[in-house]
C-alpha cells in the first residue's frame, strides 16, 4: 500500500505553493518556490490519477459485484476491472519510485574528467572515444558540451580532458559513470593482431554553486601564466591561463581554453567547487561503504566498473551484470542510454529495498 498520509501532505504542499506564487513574491523566494512546485508537479499529477482510478475501480467493481445488472454489464466491468487493476499496479510502482528522497544533485549540470590510466597511447586513445561518446550522448539530450580543460595524447585522443555538460538532470543520468573502464581491442600500431588491455578513469562531479561549499580567498593560491599548446594558440601573448591552488586541500586545477583571464578564472573557480564538494561526498559516502557497495558500486574511481571489448562487439557493465552486444552504438552514444537506464532503475530499486526495511 502507497502512505497515503505522506500523498496526502504533498498534494497539499503542492496546493499551498500554487496560492503562494500567486502572490507578490521577492525574486529569490519566487525562484526558490517555482523550483520547489516544478519538482512535485509530476509527483502530484500521478497522484491525483491514481484516486480517479480508485473510483474508477470501485465504480466498476460495484457495477461487477451488483446481481441486478444484466450479465453482460457484469462480465463487461469486470474485465475493465482487471485491466484498471494493472495500471494500478503500474503507477503505485511509478509513485513508490517518485517518493524516494533524491540527491540534491540530480538536476545539476556536471563536470566531467576522463583520464588516461594504464595502456600509454592506447589508454589516451580510449579516454577520447569516451569523451565523444558522453558528447555525442548529451546532443542527443539536447545538452550541451564545453571543454573546460584539455592535455592531448601523442598519437591523439587525450591524456586528460575535463568537460562541462549543461542540462537539465544531467547528474542524475550521468553520476553512474564514475569509474574504471576497460577497453580490450587490437591497437592501430599493433601489426601482429594482438588485443591489448587498457584503461581511463571517469570522474562525473555535480557543479556546485557557491552556496553549497565556501571557499576562504585566502586559502587560494592563484597564478597566470601564458596559454600553450592546443587551444592557446590565439592568446599565447597574454597572460590568460589560471592555475588555482586550494592550499589546504592540495587540490590544483588550471584552465586555458578561453582568451580571457576572467572567463578562465570563473571556469577554474567552478572546476574547484566541484572537486571540493566531491572530495566532501566521498568523504560522506565511506561512511555508508557497505551500502554503496550494492549492485551499482561505490562510484569509486578505483573501481573497474566495465569493460569495452572490441573484437567481441560487447560492453559489460560488471556492477549490474548487463552484457550488450552494442559496442559501435554504445560508442556513438546513441545505445549508452540503455545502460544508463539499467542503472538507474537498479538504483532505484535498491533504494525502494532499503525503503522498505527502514518502513
Amino acid at each position: 500500500m502507497l502512505p497515503q498520509a505522506k500523498l496526502d501532505t504533498l498534494v497539499t504542499r503542492h496546493a499551498a505553493l500554487q496560492a503562494e506564487l500567486a502572490g507578490k513574491l521577492p525574486p529569490e523566494t519566487f525562484v526558490k518556490l517555482s523550483r520547489e512546485l516544478a519538482e512535485l508537479d509530476p509527483i502530484v499529477e500521478k497522484v491525483t490519477r491514481y484516486k480517479e482510478l480508485l473510483r474508477e475501480i470501485d465504480d466498476v467493481a460495484a457495477i461487477a459485484a451488483d446481481p441486478g445488472s444484466d450479465a453482460e454489464m457484469r462480465s463487461i466491468a469486470a474485465d475493465e476491472k482487471t485491466a484498471l487493476e494493472q495500471t494500478r499496479q503500474r503507477l503505485e510502482e511509478d509513485i513508490r519510485v517518485a517518493l524516494i528522497p533524491k540527491d540534491a544533485m540530480d538536476e545539476r549540470n556536471v563536470i566531467v574528467e576522463i583520464r588516461a590510466g594504464t595502456g600509454g597511447d592506447e589508454a589516451a586513445l580510449f579516454a577520447g572515444d569516451l569523451f565523444r561518446m558522453y558528447e555525442r550522448f548529451a546532443a542527443q539530450q539536447g545538452w550541451k558540451t564545453e571543454i573546460l580543460s584539455a592535455s592531448e595524447g601523442t598519437m591523439g585522443g587525450y591524456k586528460e580532458i575535463i568537460a562541462e555538460i549543461r542540462g537539465v538532470g544531467a547528474f542524475a543520468r550521468l553520476k553512474f559513470e564514475s569509474g574504471v573502464h576497460r577497453v580490450q581491442r587490437v591497437p592501430d600500431t599493433e601489426g601482429s593482431g594482438r588485443i591489448h588491455t587498457s584503461a581511463a578513469t571517469v570522474a562525473v562531479l555535480p557543479e556546485v554553486e557557491d552556496v553549497d561549499i565556501a571557499i576562504d580567498d585566502k586559502d587560494l593560491k592563484i597564478d597566470t601564466m601564458r596559454s600553450s599548446g592546443a587551444g592557446g594558440q590565439h592568446v599565447n601573448k597574454t597572460e590568460s591561463a589560471i592555475r588555482v591552488t586550494h592550499v589546504p586541500s592540495g587540490i590544483v586545477v588550471f584552465v586555458q581554453e578561453e582568451r580571457s583571464q576572467h572567463r578562465n578564472r570563473a571556469k577554474a573557480m567552478a572546476m574547484l567547487r566541484a572537486r571540493l564538494y566531491d572530495q566532501e561526498r566521498q568523504k560522506r559516502d565511506s561512511e555508508r561503504a557497505a551500502e554503496r557497495r550494492g549492485q551499482v558500486g561505490s562510484g569509486d574511481r578505483s573501481e573497474r566498473i566495465r569493460t569495452y571489448n572490441f573484437p567481441q562487439g560487447r560492453v559489460t557493465d560488471h556492477r549490474i551484470n548487463l552484457t550488450l552486444y552494442k559496442l559501435p552504438q554504445v560508442m556513438e552514444g546513441e545505445a549508452l542510454g540503455e545502460i544508463v537506464d539499467a542503472l538507474v532503475t537498479e538504483n532505484n530499486a535498491a533504494l525502494l529495498a532499503a525503503e522498505g526495511g527502514a518502513a
